[in-house]
């Protein structure tokens, strides 16, 4: 037996023993790093290190910290205990399946902890351990020798794997028996062995056909395994040439993701043999599955095709043994290297490490909003990663390393401006053609109470009308904050201040909520026009902020105040009298009314009139001045005293008025005035007992009234019962129809409508005929006599109307009630279309009732005369408030000159809306004659 050692894996083996014997885990440190070394298989729960106790942190940060191990692999193999600081084992580690033949196998971690945010690196590396004996990949191995190979010749054995490394590897290989071949290693630039059988004697078929072998194949672990296979060689008879490679390395370049069955190149061997002994087939020696998978060999041509997919992220490059076999059994062996070349395929992948949902907007700007890793498994410029964000916000990226990114504030916040975003990280490769992947973090900005209210108007100006109810609804404000929620909720305070001398809370009120500003008390433009104040609007916020606005509140007149008279004086201690000459001419000056209206505007505006006057009334009063002149000259029938009444009146809505009285005498002598007023007192007296009277004959004559009424409804009531009680009699009754003459077959040319009446103790029917529906056709004079005679009587009274009332006030003499205002013409009286003219105005003497009737129209138009007169209109003049005349003295009492500029500013009066004018009493003349229907 045969032990075949490589000087560079004894080294290396012994190096392994002596740190799995001395240290058994290493600890590296460096800054915010720390690294591991442990074996493979641990159990589940093993201590891997304190990590705490290692980086300095205290138990207490990782708990608060959150802290956590980001693996970027779906699979966790490590786990931190918080409460510990410790490390353990969470799932069980095959080096072999995470590293295959890779050294050394490490795992990459990533410690995280928050508030503040750190980042930590912890690197664990996992040394082999001999738990894999070396293994060939078949079973039994076949060789064809010509029994003519000369000493010296070398046959190429399949090489064992085993999946350790290091120490753990394949070390050695013994071949037994020795009697013809001794066993050969090769070491090859990436660390392989080449197996080469040598046969060190001539071989003789004649003596044994067929020689067994068996390869064993030796690690160096502890204890050590081993894996065998058998070697079957058949002798042949004489093929002397093994074929030979032109060349003993060939190289190929193939870029990732080409299409399946493109061509790598083409390996060529030669054979001096001729015949069958000569003919070359390929074959490809490669041990790993991967590459027999990938690539396939043309065994007649030698060509190397691809039968799969390469990924260069997988592997940059693969080496393919290549055995070139005669039909002899003779060989040769070649190896083909395949260069991948990188594209660019793969997107960054961006893993979002740490985000906060939301942050205040008061937050300092370089606060860490998020943490991310970001990836490219391509290389080069391929896999060299710029990442971005949008423009115009207030953020920005910084990179603590090559791969590991934070989004940070760059600016200050407001979230008044923007409550939301959405930030959209992009990270690009430096390929050709560029890759790109993004992803979307959203953030809250959370409010800070900074912004104060705001009032919609800088001031603000109401009106309310005078005598108001307290209580009344006057104005509201409103103020808005752009700030959220509570610090959003508006209240608003009447701020302290005083009002002549008075708290400002004694006049209005202001809602806290809603800003409605409601009048506490009754106001009087009289005493107060206006008056300011302010409303401050305060926030919900902590501390809160206000702002305040100033309100003006404006009292509009109403009028609520009668003319006051001024002159004359009215006393009851004595009577005053004015004296008019009997030879005064016409328009002499009696004397003047002077009044005043403590109201404002077309409320003061004042006019004057006489509140009876006879027909040839002596006196008239100014409309606007009060000036009391005469109309006419005095005659010997004018009474020695009069007595005028005036009306003083506003020009306001409802209009107030005021009355005063003035004696006047007309007389030539002091005494003869004086003579002539000694009975006013009796005079007096008797008109109060007059009035008296008045009152208590028109109560009487209302009570009649309502009698008279009430039984007129009841006999309307009984003689309806009546006639209900008849047609309910008379309905069986026989009904036999009468045509006329002319119409026997029992039909009309028209259509007209009839009234029937019967009773059972008479045949005789009275029938009303009302009228055609069509009016202009003509009757025929052939019909019976009784629609004759009942056409005629229609003719007579039918449609006889009333002419509606005249716009003029004064009853024309036509229309005045009695038989002398019966209308000669027919159109003045009112009567209609269709009346025969000439008719007179009363075919027969009016009886009591009809003369009843006149005279009380003729009182009604009387009464008309006096109260519902044409009015005259208002016309602006002088205002004789300004200047007070008193008769028999020369001094003029003067107003002050800011009631006199108020009284300028004052627009001219509107003329007065024109009274109603009533209707004029009906008289006989214009009754139209009842027909039967009326009557029924």
């Amino acid at each position: 037996m045969f032990y075949v050692f490589d000087a560079v894996g004894k080294m290396a083996g012994l190096v392994m023993w002596y740190s799995v014997l001395f240290s058994f885990i290493l600890l590296h440190w460096a800054r915010g790093q720390v690294s591991y070394s442990i074996p493979e298989e641990m159990a589940k729960g093993s201590t891997v290190g304190n990590i705490a106790q290692d980086l300095g942190l205290d138990l207490q940060r990782l708990r608060l910290g959150k802290a956590r191990i980001y693996t970027g692999d779906s699979t966790e193999y490590i786990a931190l205990s918080k409460d510990t600081g410790l490390l353990l084992i969470k799932e069980k580690m095959d080096r072999e399946s995470l590293c295959a033949k890779t050294t050394p196998c490490a795992l990459h971690l990533q410690l995280i902890l928050e508030n503040p945010m750190e980042l930590y690196t912890i690197t664990i590396e996992i040394t082999d351990i001999n738990d894999n004996q070396p293994a060939f990949q078949k079973t039994r191995i076949n060789f064809e020798i010509s029994e003519s190979a000369v000493t010296g010749a070398r046959f190429m054995l399949e090489e064992a794997v085993d999946a350790d490394v290091g120490v753990n590897d394949l070390q050695s290989y013994s071949l037994k028996p020795t009697d013809n071949f001794a066993l050969e290693l090769h070491s090859q630039a990436g660390g392989d062995k080449n197996v080469e059988m040598v046969l060190q004697k001539p071989l003789d078929r004649e003596k044994k056909g067929v020689v067994t072998l068996l390869l064993t194949a030796i690690d160096g672990g502890d204890p050590q395994l081993s894996g065998t296979v058998q070697i079957h060689v058949t002798l042949l008879d004489v093929n002397d040439n093994a074929p030979v490679f032109t060349q003993k390395v060939y190289k190929a370049t193939i870029t990732e993701n080409a299409a399946k069955g493109s061509k790598l190149g083409t390996v060529s061997a030669t054979d001096a043999d001729e015949g069958s002994n000569g003919h070359v087939t390929y074959f490809m020696a490669s041990k790993e599955d991967n590459v027999r998978n990938l690539f396939m060999i043309d065994q007649h041509s030698g060509e190397v095709f691809l039968n799969g997919l390469v990924d260069f992220e997988k592997a940059s490059h693969y080496q393919i043994n290549i055995m070139a076999k005669d039909q002899g059994g003779l060989s040769d062996s070649c190896k083909l290297i395949i260069d991948v070349l990188d594209i660019n395929d793969n997107k960054p992948v961006i893993n979002v490490l740490s985000m906060s949902n939301s942050v205040s907007e008061d937050s300092a700007p370089g606060t860490v909003i998020a943490m991310m890793k970001v990836d490219d498994a391509d290389s080069g410029v391929n896999g060299q990663i710029q990442c971005i964000i949008d423009d115009n916000i207030s953020f920005a990226l910084t990179s603590q390393s090559s791969n590991f990114i934070s989004l940070r504030i760059e600016q200050q916040l407001d979230r008044e401006r923007n409550a939301e975003y959405n930030i959209s990280v992009t990270c690009s490769d430096q390929g050709v053609p560029t890759l790109s992947s993004s992803t979307s973090l959203s953030l809250q900005i959370s409010d800070v109470n900074d912004n104060a209210p705001v009032f919609e108007k800088s001031n603000y100006e109401a009106f309310v009308v005078e005598n108001n109810t307290p209580g009344l609804s006057i104005f509201t404000v409103k103020a808005s904050d752009a700030d959220w929620n509570q610090n959003a909720r508006v209240s608003y305070i009447l701020e302290d201040s005083t009002v002549n001398g008075v708290s400002i809370s004694s006049y209005v009120s202001v809602h806290p909520d809603s800003g409605l500003i409601t009048a506490v008390r009754s106001f009087d433009y009289e005493t107060l026009k206006d008056f300011h104040f302010r409303v401050k609007a305060q926030d919900g916020g902590s501390p809160p902020l206000s702002s305040n606005v100033t309100v003006k509140v404006i009292v509009q007149d109403q009028n609520d105040n009668a003319p006051q008279v001024l002159y004359p004086v009215q006393t009851g201690a004595s009577v005053v009298a004015e004296i008019v000459p009997r030879a005064a001419d016409v328009g002499y000056l009696v004397t003047k009314v002077v009044a005043v209206d403590v109201d404002s505007g077309q409320n003061a505006w004042l006019s004057y009139k006489l509140q009876k006057a006879a027909d040839r009334a002596l006196f008239e009063v100014g409309l606007q001045n009060g000036e009391i002149r005469t109309v006419r000259q005095v005659t010997d029938k004018d009474a020695v005293k009069q007595k005028l009444t005036v009306v003083v009146e506003d020009n306001g809505q409802p209009s107030r008025s005021a009355v005063v009285s003035i004696n006047v005498a007309v007389a030539d002598s002091f005494p003869e005035v004086l003579s002539e007023f000694t009975d006013f007192t009796h005079e007096k007296q008797h008109n109060d007992n007059l009035t008296l009277y008045l009152v208590l004959a028109l109560a009487v004559v209302s009570l009649l009234f309502i009698v008279s009424i009430i039984s007129i409804i009841s006999v309307k009531i009984y003689r309806w019962r009546q006639n209900k009680l008849f047609y309910k009699s008379g309905a069986n009754l026989p009904v036999i129809p009468y045509y006329p003459p002319v119409y026997a077959d029992g039909t009309l040319q028209h259509v007209y409508n009839y009234e029937m009446c019967g009773t059972t103790d008479s045949r005789m029917s009275d029938v009303k005929f009302v009228r055609p529906y069509s009016q202009n056709t003509l009757v025929s004079q052939s019909r019976l006599g009784t629609v004759q005679r009942e056409k005629e009587e229609e003719v007579d009274g039918l449609t006889l109307e009333q002419k509606p009332p005249n716009t003029d006030w004064r009853f024309p003499p036509n229309q005045r009630p009695g038989p002398s205002g019966a209308g000669a013409r027919p159109e003045e009286a009112g009567a209609g279309a269709g009346v025969i003219a000439g008719t007179g105005p009363w075919p027969n003497p009016p009886t009591e009732a009809e003369q009843l009737q006149a005279m009380m129209a003729a009182a009604n138009a009387s009464e008309a005369t006096a109260t519902l007169g044409p009015r005259y209109n208002l016309q602006y003049g002088p205002d004789y408030r300004q200047n007070v005349y008193i008769p028999g003295s020369t001094a003029t009492l003067t107003a002050n000159p800011q009631q006199q500029v108020l009284q300028q500013a004052l627009p001219p009066p509107q003329a007065l809306t024109p009274t109603e004018v009533p209707k004029a009493a009906q008289t006989p003349a214009s009754k139209k004659k009842p027909t039967k229907k009326d009557k029924k």
